[in-house]
């Protein structure tokens, strides 16, 4: 049985719905839909306003003339069943026009007058038109034979064309299904560009994507084939990466592990061996924090972790530290996602930094404060820690230049050795648990790194 979707899964297949680039060619194409609808109206308007006019007009009198002349060449004793013929199979009536009728106006519509005025041109200018005589609904045409007059009444489905409202009601409906399919065809334009934006920013986590889809146009089969190489090279460059961290660990510590105990062993002046074991003890630090910087961090191995505990155990240990005095403030049952040994290392690389460069100003020990809180981020409700010391701060316009690797800025923090990677370490941990990391001068000296990550749950 399949496993259910996650929900970063669900979120991520309909992300070419919430994308500002499906919008945009979803407006697009409708606004051209829009045009072309009007201007095809436009054009069949103008162009049909006058053959219309025409054909109806040309209609209306032949009816009248063969009308006419039908009654005045019959006989009489046939003409009650002409006028019933005519009414049965062609929908032609004759009434006697009175005097007294009750007329309405003809229908009110924009072809009217044209038609009126062909019709009269033809007919006569005596000839009248009615929607209505006497309460009978019809169009009503006047026509005279000799001193008489008569009304010949057209049914109206014969000469009515679309009206306003029938135009209107197609003009909505080939609107719809233009707009249904602008959503269409967009959807079908995005959806590969969000599944590949989805899968990189899934790469960006620390994680591997499945697999894109190797279907569709020639283009996207192309950019869907290279992204998943990349993703099969980048595994492998990870694979590569751990099999040579493993051989620089035991290739580099075991020869100096050996000169460690050599050095013990050796019967040396006190300066000396202590000089040489602070020289293997700062190339072991090198090492480890070489080794730290280049390890990569598996999101697949993520836990929920109570970082009020870690963050109390660390400040704990920290403070039997001699020449560091630690404070905290914990709020208590904080819990994240996150990798625990790396959260730990991550906490454990500021404290040493603030140690080795922060130490308060006339003071041979350095003061750090560590306090954690819940706060509502650009990104929604995050952990945040805040770790600061008291010494005299960076300037400025070189905070920045902390966080680049091998970078060390001993004129502003005091002279102290290692390779510079303390605080790169913790920017590439903080990255791969989505997490953000401020860091500033603290109000009253010394330096304030805020860290946010994500809560569990």
């Amino acid at each position: 049985m399949l496993a259910p979707l996650s929900a970063a899964r669900r979120a991520a297949r309909f992300a070419w719905y919430r994308s500002g680039l499906f919008w945009r060619t979803f407006l697009l194409m409708s606004l051209l839909t829009a045009a072309s609808i009007g201007s095809w109206i436009g054009m069949l308007n103008m162009f049909q306003r006058g053959p219309q006019v025409q054909q109806t007009a040309e209609l209306v009198v032949s009816v009248v003339t063969l009308t006419k002349a039908a009654l005045i060449h019959s006989a009489p004793e046939q003409r009650r069943e002409l006028l019933f013929e005519l009414a049965s199979s062609e929908g032609i009536r004759i009434f006697t026009l009175n005097e007294d009728d009750i007329i309405e106006p003809p229908p009110d519509n924009r072809l009217m007058p044209e038609i009126a005025a062909m019709v009269r041109e033809r007919l006569g200018k005596q000839t009248r038109f009615s929607s209505n005589v006497n309460g009978v609904p019809g169009f009503y045409i006047s026509f005279n034979i000799d001193e008489d007059e008569y009304w010949l009444m057209l049914e109206r489905e014969r000469l009515a064309g679309l009206s306003r409202e029938q135009w209107l009601g197609w003009a909505t409906l080939v609107g719809l299904l233009s707009l249904l399919g602008a959503a269409l065809i967009s959807s079908l334009v995005n959806r590969p560009l969000a599944r590949l934006t989805a899968a990189a920013r899934t790469i960006a986590k620390g994680e591997k994507p499945d697999p894109l889809p190797e279907k569709g146009s020639q283009e996207i089969i192309e950019a869907n084939r290279s992204f998943n190489q990349m993703v099969d090279d980048l595994a492998q460059v990870e694979k590569d990466r751990a099999v040579i961290l493993a051989g620089i660990s035991h290739d580099l510590r075991t020869p100096l592990a050996r000169m460690q105990l050599e050095v013990e062993m050796a019967n040396l002046p006190d300066d000396a061996r202590e000089g040489m074991q602070s020289d293997i003890n700062q190339m072991d630090a090198i090492i480890g924090q070489f080794l730290d910087y280049a390890k990569p961090t598996d999101a697949a191995t993520f836990v929920s972790v109570n970082l009020s505990e870690m963050l109390a155990e660390v400040g704990r240990e920290a403070g039997r530290i001699r020449d560091l005095r630690v404070r905290v403030d914990l709020m208590p049952g904080v819990h994240v996602m996150g990798n625990a040994t790396d959260l730990r290392r991550v906490v454990n690389n500021i404290i040493e930094n603030a140690r080795k460069y922060g130490k308060t100003p006339g003071q041979d020990y350095t003061e750090i404060a560590i306090v954690l809180r819940v706060k509502a981020t650009g990104h929604g409700r995050r952990a945040v820690i805040e770790i600061c010391d008291h010494g005299v701060g960076v300037p400025e316009d070189q905070i920045n230049q902390l966080l680049k690797p091998f970078t060390r800025l001993d004129s502003a923090r005091g002279q102290a050795n290692g390779a510079g990677l303390g605080l790169a370490i913790v920017e590439r941990v903080l990255t791969r648990h989505n997490a953000e990391l401020t860091v500033s001068n603290r109000e009253g000296g010394g330096l304030l790194l805020q860290l946010a990550l994500p809560l569990a749950g």
